[in-house]
C-alpha cells in the first residue's frame, strides 16, 4: 500500500474579480519533501503559498493535509517566512519568540505560567542555540544584521514546530555570502526536524541546490487579445537527484582545486 501524501492539491483554481491566476493545479507531496517553486513574476507562486497557509481560499478545487481538508484559517502546523522580516521591531529576540509561543499555547490569556512557561523557555533556548542566535537573545531586530533578522524570522516560524514550512523568497534581500550561510542553516533544520517545505525563489540555482523537487509555474494557454484570460499551472514537476548533483559538485570542486600540470 502506498503511503498517504502529506499534502494533496486537487484541481485547484484561483481567480480575483473574474481574472484567473491559477488553474488546474494538481500535486501530491510526501512528508519530508523540499519543494522549490520557480516561475515568472505574477504567475501565482505566492498566491499558492497563501492558499497552503489558508490566508486565502481556492475558488475551486481542494487542498488536503494528511487526507483531511485544509482548515479555513491558519493553524500552528503551518509556518511561513517572508522575504521581508515579519518580526515585532519593539520586542527583543527572546520576546518575539516567547510571544509566538504564548499565542499558540495560551491564545485567550496571552501568557504562560509555571511549568508551561519553563517548558517554553527551554524549547526556545534550544531553538536559539540551533539557529545560532543565543548571543543575540536580548537584542532588538534593528540591532541585528540582515542574516540574523532572517534567522529570527525562521525561528519565529519554527517555534510552533510546524509540519509544513512555507518560504516566500526568504533570502532574496540577503548578500550572497549570507545567503549561502542561510542555505546551510535551512538544510540542517530541514533534515533535523523532518519538515515538509515549500519555498518560492527566483534563483534557479538556489531552487536546485535546496530542493528535492522543483515545481515550475507558468501559463500553458495564451490569448493575445486577453492576456489575463487564463491562469498559470504547474508546467514542470522535476525530482532533484541530490546524489547526482552532489557528485557533480564534488567533481567540479576537485577539478577546480587541482594544480595546473604545466
Amino acid at each position: 500500500m502506498s503511503r498517504q501524501p502529506k499534502l494533496s492539491v486537487h484541481d485547484l483554481f484561483k481567480e480575483y474579480d473574474g481574472a484567473p491566476v491559477l488553474e488546474r493545479v494538481n500535486i501530491d507531496v510526501t512528508e519530508g519533501a523540499f519543494c522549490t517553486i520557480v516561475g515568472a513574476s505574477g504567475c501565482g507562486k505566492s498566491t499558492f503559498l497563501r492558499m497552503l497557509l489558508s490566508q486565502e481560499q481556492p475558488s475551486r478545487g481542494e487542498i488536503l493535509l494528511d487526507g483531511a481538508p485544509l482548515p479555513e484559517e491558519p493553524t500552528p502546523d503551518r509556518g511561513i517566512v517572508f522575504q521581508r522580516y515579519s518580526v515585532f521591531p519593539h520586542l527583543t529576540v527572546w520576546q518575539n519568540l516567547i510571544l509566538a509561543k504564548e499565542f499558540e499555547q495560551a491564545p485567550l490569556t496571552g501568557r504562560l505560567f509555571g511549568s508551561a512557561r519553563k517548558k517554553a523557555r527551554d524549547e526556545i533556548g534550544d531553538l536559539l542555540e540551533r539557529i545560532g542566535l543565543t548571543p543575540a537573545t536580548d537584542r532588538y531586530p534593528a540591532q541585528l544584521s540582515g542574516g540574523m533578522q532572517q534567522r529570527l524570522a525562521i525561528a519565529q516560524a519554527l517555534v510552533k514546530r510546524p509540519k509544513i514550512l512555507l518560504l516566500d523568497e526568504p533570502f532574496g534581500a540577503l548578500d550572497p555570502g549570507i545567503r549561502l550561510d542561510m542555505h546551510e542553516l535551512l538544510l540542517g533544520l530541514w533534515r533535523e526536524l523532518s519538515m515538509t517545505i515549500f519555498m518560492v525563489t527566483h534563483d534557479i540555482n538556489e531552487a536546485f541546490k535546496l530542493g528535492t523537487r522543483l515545481l515550475v509555474f507558468d501559463k500553458v494557454r495564451h490569448d493575445p487579445q486577453a492576456p489575463e484570460a487564463y491562469g498559470a499551472t504547474i508546467t514542470y514537476d522535476l525530482p532533484v537527484d541530490k546524489t547526482a548533483r552532489q557528485k557533480k559538485e564534488l567533481a567540479e570542486t576537485l577539478l577546480h582545486d587541482r594544480p595546473d600540470s604545466a
